[in-house]
């Protein structure tokens, strides 16, 4: 039986429910049917197998294919048996009977960034079995699935908070082993230990198709400044091709920039944090990349304010970057440079609203983003600050909560 402290209220679910309604009806969409574990999770409360549809008017129904058992203990939404798919249709018109109408005409937005394409087409055949006119069409609500999840309510944000603390007070223990001839390995180990004994799930949850995190990335001098798929700034060395990214057997020496860029997942929520370190002290041009990082920080920060373009706020930072004298090191260097300041955060590591060009969505209160100005310096490493926050009606209200500030250790 699922502990009642670790139980989604089913106040909060409904309300999930009613504003993604709200939402498909603005939308023109006549019902919501998503497949991926995360968007279940969102809308009924448990990250058990199956489909969950949800009419632009009506009762929400979780299709459970395994453990339906669990599923009606943690389900804020009914649920019910998912069996075949080849009576996927029959249970929609007897559960949603307006999704299906004379003559068609009717249209389920569906989770389509990440469903995959066999999932798409079996789907589809189930629908259009039977009177294929009257079946309902899928078309991509991606986007409003996002949209929706982009706005955090306060029960969303005290998870966010809470795994912000996770991560302060395990960084401040772990930096006592963090020394001169200890491997990156090592160290994240230790650090990952003060995590999960805090209460971190283990993962961090990323949409981006074939992108994968863990609980982030240490990495020190010319290590960190390695490449990777990963879509950030900073890949990290990693353990060799089947683990690309993040930390490595190198051992930290003095004087060289150590990047933590850091995580805690609490409640299915995550925070992300970057700080960056040294024994010792950083050489002088990579010193003042790192003061330039904080500057572009607390220009950004100063604007995110309702109603400001999100692309706005990108453009800002990289002509903040031109006048540094590196601009080509922003963000990543040469052909790996990413092109985003900062993204949202929340039960994935990759949410909207995202900090680019492109982007014209406009700030709105309660949305939560991470915002990570790094300067990558191949083959010396990688400088740069991260903190993550709460859009506001006034000033944005920092989440993180580990202190600002190079960390430099004797």
């Amino acid at each position: 039986m699922i502990e009642d402290q670790y139980r989604i209220p089913r106040e909060e679910v409904h309300g999930r429910i009613v504003r993604l309604q709200q939402a498909l009806r603005r939308e023109g969409y006549d019902g919501l049917l998503l497949t991926q574990n995360v968007d279940i999770l969102y809308a009924t409360g448990s990250m058990q197998t199956g489909y969950v549809v949800i009419p632009a008017e009506g009762e929400a129904v979780f299709y459970v294919r395994r453990s339906l058992t669990r599923a009606a203990q943690e389900s804020a939404v009914r649920t019910a048996p998912l069996g075949s798919l080849r009576g996927f249709r029959a249970a929609l018109e007897r559960d949603c009977p307006q999704l299906f109408a004379a003559g068609g005409g009717r249209t389920l937005a569906a989770d389509l960034d990440t469903m995959p394409a066999q999932t798409y087409l079996r789907l589809l055949e189930a629908l259009r079995s039977g009177e294929a006119a009257s079946a309902p069409t899928l078309a991509d609500g991606s986007a409003l699935v996002r949209r929706v999840r982009a706005v955090k309510t306060p029960w969303e944000i005290a998870r966010i908070e809470r795994a912000a603390r996770i991560v302060s007070d395990a960084l401040t223990e772990a930096l006592n082993d963090l020394r001169e001839g200890v491997t990156e390995l090592a160290w994240m180990a230790r650090l990952e230990y003060e995590l999960r004994i805090r209460g971190h799930i283990g993962m961090m949850r990323v949409r981006g198709y074939n992108q994968e995190i863990v609980t982030g990335m240490v990495g020190s001098g010319a290590a960190a400044a390695e490449p990777s798929a990963f879509d950030g700034p900073a890949g990290g060395r990693g353990l060799g091709p089947a683990a690309a990214q993040g930390v490595s057997g190198k051992t930290f020496a003095r004087d060289e920039p150590i990047l933590i860029d850091i995580g805690c997942c609490v409640d299915g929520y995550v925070i992300d944090q970057t700080r960056t370190a040294v024994i010792g002290a950083l050489p002088d041009d990579l010193a003042e990349a790192y003061e330039r990082s904080e500057s572009i920080l607390q220009a950004v920060r100063r604007r995110m304010v309702p109603g400001v373009r999100c692309s706005t706020l990108y453009q800002e930072a990289l002509r903040l970057a031109d006048e540094s004298g590196w601009p080509e090191h922003f963000m990543g260097f040469g052909a790996d440079r990413v092109k985003f300041l900062g993204h949202g955060i929340g039960l994935e590591v990759d949410e909207w609203p995202v900090l680019a060009n492109g982007f014209d969505n406009p700030l709105e209160p309660g949305m939560t983003v991470a915002v990570e100005p790094k300067f990558s310096f191949p083959g010396r490493g990688v400088v740069g600050v991260e903190d993550t926050y709460l859009v506001t009606e006034g000033w944005p209200r920092t989440l993180t909560c580990y202190p600002e500030g190079l960390i430099v250790l004797p």
